[in-house]
């Protein structure tokens, strides 16, 4: 009833949502209006209708066009003038007739104000029962207003563009009522959205409203005070969904935790720092949870050795719920298990494998205080989505006190062959954790193989997606584009880049030493051919990687000595972090891009560089390792090379280098073209639904069970 308050859970009798269409159902942000409708797919007894002023081809286009726009039962068309049943699009003439008593015909209004050179009839729009015009709002005069009144017809003006002349008794809220009384519609069961002037019908029906905050301001100040009409700050699909939320009508997500032993922001010099690079993880799963946290009732999970950082600031909306560890059990945990255990049995180099019970005890320490805290912030039957080998032994943990969860895994290194895992000294605690999840995750199908054989031989194995992660391809576009060009060089100079972090994982001695066998062998590149290595240190703490930063720096150093020149070195070593836009500079300078790695996940430096050169129409080259999980996905034109054949890397290389630019510039494009992989948002959605067997909503996945 009018000025009752919103009634907190479900209505007694049927729901039904009537929204208008442009600046309500199809307003706001993909992630939002994906949302919505999905909402409504888990509700079905709630009821669509769409109030538009758009004619019903209008209509019918969009629904073939717009897979984000949820299907309506029944349509108010023409503001107002026109019922249709969607079913079978037909017009209700039993509704339709009354709202249209004693209107004088389309032509007949449309001769009669034909004397007004400011109306401007729209010819583009699909008009019954109704006569539509362009009308700037300076020219919206007592003299149009008035030769309608003398036509028995009413008007409505929105957006200060569009004046449509009506019969008298048609309207969005009057069609809505016969609609209501023919099929006995509650008032208390109705939820009308809206955004614009010719939206004001409907609030006055005595329902309950949600009105947009990108709302005229005509429209805002009529329902300031309807304590029915719920006001978020929010636009289109976002607005609806909150005030269903709120109405009790529709059931949030089951809540999500995101478990990753590292915040999506890094502590440094006493404040949260983001990460440079809009690609990997850690901004995926930021941006996901920044921009949908309330759709996902998510939280991050993540671990901090610094006591300061829990009590500043994140300079991020996403919750991130942090756990203290104290730095002696991070070392033996992170620093020495994870970096010395279990990754050189990841990337294949399983005999560098070091095992110390101690360091394991901080492993196992580590995985049970994580489980507990997940356990605290993960709501009854919610879902919890854990990231790489660092949380292994979580599920086993995790699923001894919460049955009731969904936990998920994915894998973004890659997972290792059965024969590597075996000889974990711990191989068979962790077999045991990882058969407690109900999913695990990989980029590529032989990761998810190797998966699947581990744990070949058990009664219950986790279900298996395949998930390849794209990058935000427009950033990484626009930002190309927006950088100055740097100074012509020399014409006749080839300059060879790789971008990625120390790890013997990628090869970086062995690249050297293809280098060194290429100038000897070709002495005409000597002046000529500039390799250039940008290779951050890993984080304090870490000595997994010692022997391969002294190896690659003597390895440069003898190279240089022995061809440099006064104003030439092969090797620019770049040990260093770099700004984002710095490293696209890179990538638009390099004719040959390098990505040697012995195994790798997805390397999303290798997008980054084919994206950042197409989008420049750049004349750069990708050598790709064949163990690079991209390597799945660019089969064909990629020219791949294998790192752990000296004399392929120097064939390899050779080859691209030997390439024109038009060739390299066509190989490139061939590679764009098989860059399919969902963008980061989208994937990591599809990932959550995948967890929580559900049909996965967006495409870019493959769900096996």
């Amino acid at each position: 009833m009018p000025g009752a308050s919103p009634s907190p859970g479900p209505s007694p009798g049927p729901t039904v949502l009537v929204a208008d269409l442009d600046g309500t159902l199809l307003a706001g942000d993909p992630d939002s209006r994906r949302q919505l409708l999905h909402a409504l797919r888990r509700h079905p007894t709630i009821t669509v209708v769409y109030a538009t002023g758009r004619g019903l081809s209008s209509v019918q286009a969009l629904l073939a066009q717009d897979p984000l726009l949820p299907p309506p039962r029944w349509i108010i068309a023409d503001v107002g003038a026109s019922v249709i049943d969607a079913t079978d699009m037909r017009h209700v003439t039993a509704l339709e007739e009354p709202l249209r008593t004693g209107w004088p015909g389309h032509d007949h209004v449309r001769r009669a104000l034909s004397r007004f050179p400011a109306l401007v009839y729209q010819h583009d729009a699909d008009q019954q029962g109704r006569c539509s015009y362009y009308l700037a709002p300076e020219h919206r005069s007592p003299d149009i207003t008035a030769a309608v009144d003398e036509l028995g017809c009413t008007w409505t003006y929105s957006a200060d563009r569009y004046f449509d002349v009506l019969p008298a008794r048609s309207g969005k809220g009057p069609a809505l009522r016969r609609l209501m009384r023919r099929l006995r519609w509650p008032e208390t069961g109705v939820l009308v959205a809206g955004d614009s002037r010719n939206d004001l019908s409907l609030f006055q029906i005595g329902s309950h409203g949600v009105v947009m905050r990108n709302a005229e301001p005509d429209l805002l100040a009529h329902v300031s005070t309807d304590p029915l009409v719920h006001r978020p700050a929010l636009d289109g699909a976002a607005a609806i969904l909150a005030a269903l939320e709120r109405l009790g009508w529709v059931k949030r997500l089951k809540g999500v935790v995101i478990g990753y032993h590292r915040p999506p922001v890094h502590w440094s010099e006493g404040e949260w720092h983001e990460p440079c690079s809009p690609n990997g993880i850690l901004p995926t799963l930021a941006s996901l949870l920044d921009s949908g946290a309330d759709d996902l009732d998510a939280v991050w999970a993540a671990a901090t050795t610094d006591d300061d950082a829990g009590a500043a600031p994140v300079p991020t909306r996403l919750p991130l719920a942090l756990l203290p560890v104290p730095a002696d059990r991070w070392n033996g945990y992170f620093h020495r298990a994870c970096k010395e255990t279990l990754w050189p049995a990841l990337t294949s180099q399983d005999h560098l494998i070091q095992h110390d019970a101690a360091w394991w005890a901080d492993y196992e320490a580590f995985n049970s205080a994580f489980a507990r805290h997940i356990n605290t912030h993960a709501a009854r039957n919610g879902t919890v989505w854990l990231h790489d080998y660092n949380l292994w032994l979580v599920p086993g943990l995790l699923k001894r006190e919460r049955p009731d969860l969904a936990v998920g895994l994915f894998h973004h290194t890659p997972f290792p062959h059965p024969l590597a895992f075996r000889r974990l000294p711990a191989a068979e605690q962790l077999r045991t954790s990882l058969l407690q999840l109900d999913w695990a995750g990989f980029h590529t199908s032989d990761f998810a193989d190797n998966f699947r054989r581990v744990l070949g031989g058990s009664p219950r194995i986790p279900r298996i997606g395949v998930h390849p992660l794209g990058i935000d391809r427009h950033t990484v576009a626009e930002l190309a584009r927006s950088r100055v060009p740097a100074a012509p060089r020399d014409p006749h100079a080839l300059l060879v880049l790789s971008v990625e972090r120390l790890d013997y994982a990628k090869a970086p001695v062995q690249k050297i030493d293809a280098v060194a066998a290429l100038l000897e062998q070709q002495p005409a590149l000597r002046g000529r051919l500039r390799y250039r290595l940008v290779c951050p240190p890993p984080a304090p703490g870490i000595h997994a990687y010692d022997t391969t930063r002294a190896h690659l720096e003597h390895a440069i150093t003898e190279l240089n000595s022995r061809w440099h020149t006064p104003d030439w070195a092969p090797i620019d070593y770049l040990p260093e972090t770099l700004s984002f836009p710095d490293v696209i500079d890179h990538y638009l300078a390099a004719d040959v891009f390098w990505v040697t790695s012995l195994a790798d996940g997805m390397n999303l430096t290798a997008q980054e560089f084919l994206v950042a050169q197409a989008a420049t129409e750049g004349a750069g080259v990708l050598v790709l390792s064949r163990y690079a999980g991209a390597a799945d996905y660019l089969r064909g034109p990629a020219l791949l090379t294998d790192p752990q054949c000296a004399d392929d890397l120097v064939d390899v290389l050779r080859t691209a280098l030997t390439m024109t630019p038009a060739q390299r510039r066509a190989n490139t494009m061939r590679l764009i073209r098989l860059l399919t992989m969902p963008p980061p948002a989208e994937w990591a959605r599809t990932v959550i639904a995948a967890i929580r067997d559900e049909p996965v909503p967006v495409p870019g996945g493959v769900v096996s069970r």
